[in-house]
């Protein structure tokens, strides 16, 4: 059974509940994803996602979906621009919590990852993404890239 951690009131499913928790997070590209998502202090682009992970959006948009359906991720809506942030749950927030603290010593699993995510990062205007896809390669050439869309 699929529910959202964040619909989830009664605790007789809570086993039901971890256990499907436990398997969104049991794949490494799933795990990246949180950790760049719990470093991050505001919600994230799938694209800047992409720039960070060097992965397909595709396959970064799929990871998403079941983090979301697993009640890890939320949504929120900002113009034509979705930004991903962990979702809190009374029930998962000790789970969470640990694995912020777990991930802190993890600086030489994809190194990269928050490297190129803080390099995108600091291509916001106000804030919010406005750069769209763009490849790693020229993140690296130009810190303001000519391919800007989306304002």
């Amino acid at each position: 059974m699929r529910y959202p951690v964040v619909l989830m009131e009664s605790h007789e499913h809570s086993i039901e509940l971890f256990a499907h928790v436990f398997r969104a997070l049991s794949d490494e590209t799933r795990l990246r994803i949180v950790r760049l998502l719990l470093h991050a202090d505001a919600g994230l682009c799938v694209c800047e996602l992409v720039s960070a992970l060097e992965l397909p959006q595709y396959q970064v948009s799929r990871h998403l979906g079941v983090l979301k359906t697993a009640g890890l991720v939320r949504v929120e809506r900002k113009g034509t621009w979705s930004y991903y942030r962990m979702a809190y749950a009374e029930q998962i927030d000790p789970l969470i919590d640990g694995l912020t603290r777990s991930f802190e010593p993890l600086t030489s699993d994809y190194p990269g990852d928050l490297q190129r995510l803080d390099s995108r990062l600091s291509l916001r205007a106000d804030g919010l993404c406005v750069v769209g896809f763009v490849e790693s390669s020229e993140l690296q050439r130009s810190p303001v890239s000519s391919t800007r869309r989306h304002q």
